[in-house]
């Protein structure tokens, strides 16, 4: 893991020099700090990263817009680093392709414990072996990371892949949010609306009324499942 390389957005200098130093201190070598949305973009189109924390409000743009880019080329964990902190924004962070959400003033160990976990997912799904997934509506190839949906190609990326890759696995199962959320975003600090943003969202891309789903079904009081069995 301490081979991961992080690109860090942020323009406050003693909040970037504090990331810094206590990635350093957990043994993380290659770490790209930026001020500034401009060079931000730059290297996000030159260069992918293992992981991204960025914050939202700089004077010459929006993080959210950094996370779009990301989002058409890799599914690395996005982490959003702001002092907004209604529902409202983070929604909207979330919707944009974020993986976790952390509000200013925070604490450096914590940050660090759900780097850590998030990282440590994403490089080990990275390794794992690809499976084709084939259903009646869709079929998925975790290796290529394409979904084609009646025979139209999707894109699936970020969270979305890893939840479609979770639900897929356990095809026929019922899954609690709880099962769900610590499986995908590999934090035990449950978040009710991350689960149901992200399984609106993939909704949106395999079911054909996406109000009245009919491939990942809601199990009331429990959680949610995905109909069929795979093969």
């Amino acid at each position: 893991m301490n081979c991961a390389s992080i690109l860090v957005l942020e323009d406050e200098r003693a909040i970037s020099d504090m990331v810094e130093i206590i990635l350093r201190k957990e043994g993380f070598q290659h770490i790209h700090i930026c001020e500034n949305i401009k060079k931000c973009r730059e290297l996000v189109e030159r260069h992918t990263y293992d992981f991204y924390l960025l914050d939202i409000m700089l004077p010459d743009g929006s993080g959210l817009d950094i996370a779009e880019i990301i989002r058409q080329n890799s599914d690395a964990p996005i982490f959003f680093l702001t002092a907004k902190c209604s529902d409202a924004d983070k929604l909207r962070g979330f919707m944009n392709g974020a993986d976790d959400y952390i509000t200013k003033p925070f604490n450096p160990l914590e940050l660090v414990a759900r780097i850590k976990a998030q990282l440590g997912r994403y490089l080990k799904q990275k390794k794992q072996t690809p499976t084709l997934f084939q259903f009646d509506r869709f079929t998925f190839d975790s290796e290529a990371a394409e979904l084609w949906v009646d025979g139209q190609r999707e894109i699936i990326n970020g969270r979305l892949f890893y939840l479609l890759s979770y639900l897929c696995e356990n095809a026929g199962q019922v899954l609690s949010k709880e099962q769900i959320y610590q499986h995908v975003w590999g934090d035990f600090l449950f978040d009710d609306n991350t689960v149901m943003v992200h399984i609106r969202k993939l909704r949106e891309k395999i079911e054909k009324n996406p109000s009245k789903p009919t491939c990942i079904v809601t199990v009331r009081g429990v959680g949610y499942k995905l109909v069929g069995d795979g093969k």
